[in-house]
């Protein structure tokens, strides 16, 4: 039954529950009222989906759209220095995320061979090798150590990069401006330039492979004559971004939360077969990528309210993964946990087609990490440790980390 609760003005962004933990605020709106009205800073009336139940139905129900270019933008929380939206957004070609079928379904079933579970399966060996390669790069430097830049930012990377056919080398431009790009309160000028810097590279390149395609899964995209260069750079940038920004995140602050957690850190350091179900419980606990958007398309009723056609919705899928009436005992961290059914790659069309391929890296991630160092510490307080609240994509900035060396 619906509780009166106040109206959020905005999304309730500050990470006052602790780094793991959704906004206090968030926590109360999903008990009292799990589909909640939200007044969004342009003063548009649109809504905020907390519940686990009343997330998986709106991301299966094809009434919610994933197109930006219906209406006006509408965000959620404020933004210095950007002017407010005043017509949609133009599609951006490729982009499949931000589609809906049949454009969606013609553009995502072009690359459902390449991550199904049998080719992410004979790839593990090559990505165990990259692994352990940086863990053995991590062990040759003097601790303290930023783990985000020397392993958890490098170990995805360097995946993304040997699958798609991006040279590494120019890792630190596509890193760079990815970032940027992800940063909530920039401005539209430095969104757009870290945009453009990122998509005129990536033209580039699927353009050299359209006319000398290799062994990668953009060559394979270029080999279809009914993708333009467009849509291949859109696919490409959606690709790269997804490929390391979200798994670098995830090895930065799974590890992170274990550290804070040192029981369950020896219990998986003793008995490593408990890691495929401890990745899937510290994806659902984290859940760093947390905020997405729909846009009703018809008068839509879900969890006894109804969603006006036109309104903008805002889902939050860690509030989803925390919520108690589908995960006993949400708000904790536990290893031991059968956490399949989380909602941390989506749920519906737009599930996330890299999955598989995000499982395989961070167990190889966590196992050589765990493995290699095996007193493996903070270098400072956790209060210390920066979080990511101002980006789309949660972590932490570093993570400064030790061990000792042996002599």
């Amino acid at each position: 039954m619906t509780q009166t609760v106040p109206v959020p003005n905005g999304l309730p962004m500050d990470r006052d529950a602790g780094p793991f933990d959704p906004p206090s605020e968030i926590t109360r709106l999903r008990a009292a009222r799990p589909v909640s009205p939200l007044l969004f800073p342009d003063g548009h009336e649109g809504w905020f989906v907390t519940g686990y139940d009343e997330v998986r139905a709106l991301m299966a129900d094809t009434r919610f759209s994933s197109r930006l270019d219906l209406d006006v933008v509408h965000v959620p929380y404020e933004t210095p220095g950007m002017p407010a939206a005043t017509e949609p957004s133009p599609q951006m070609p490729g982009v499949f995320i931000s589609m809906d079928p049949p454009d969606h379904t013609r553009l995502r079933k072009r690359l459902t061979g390449a991550f199904t579970v049998k080719r992410m399966k004979a790839l593990e060996e090559q990505i165990v090798e990259i692994a352990e390669r940086q863990v053995d790069h991590l062990a040759s430097l003097t601790p303290p150590v930023d783990l985000v830049t020397e392993f958890a930012l490098p170990v995805p990377s360097l995946v993304i990069c040997a699958l798609l056919g991006v040279p590494y080398a120019d890792r630190e431009n596509f890193q760079a401006n990815s970032a940027q790009f992800l940063v909530k309160d920039q401005t539209i000028e430095e969104k757009m330039g870290a945009l453009g810097a990122l998509t005129g590279y990536l033209t580039e390149l699927v353009t050299s492979k359209r006319a000398e395609p290799g062994e990668d899964i953009l060559s394979d995209l270029a080999r279809h004559d009914d993708l333009t260069i467009e849509e291949l750079t859109g696919a490409a940038f959606l690709l790269l971004l997804a490929g390391h920004e979200t798994t670098a995140n995830m090895l930065a602050l799974g590890t992170f939360a274990l550290l804070e957690h040192p029981e369950q850190l020896a219990e998986l350091r003793d008995d490593p077969d408990l890691m495929p179900g401890a990745v899937e419980e510290l994806m659902r606990y984290l859940s760093i990528a947390d905020i997405f958007y729909r846009y009703a398309t018809e008068d839509v009723e879900l969890g006894g309210e109804t969603i006006g056609t036109g309104s903008t919705v805002v889902v939050s899928l860690l509030a989803a993964n925390r919520d108690p009436r589908r995960f006993e005992n949400a708000d904790e961290l536990d290893i031991h946990r059968q956490a399949r059914g989380h909602l941390s790659f989506g749920h519906g069309v737009h599930q996330c087609l890299g999955q598989q391929l995000a499982r395989i890296e961070m167990r190889a991630g966590f196992a050589g990490l765990l493995r290699r160092f095996p007193d493996l510490a903070l270098a400072v307080p956790a209060d210390e440790v920066r979080v990511k609240s101002d980006m789309n994509i949660y972590g932490v900035h570093e993570l400064p980390v030790t061990w000792t060396v042996s002599s």
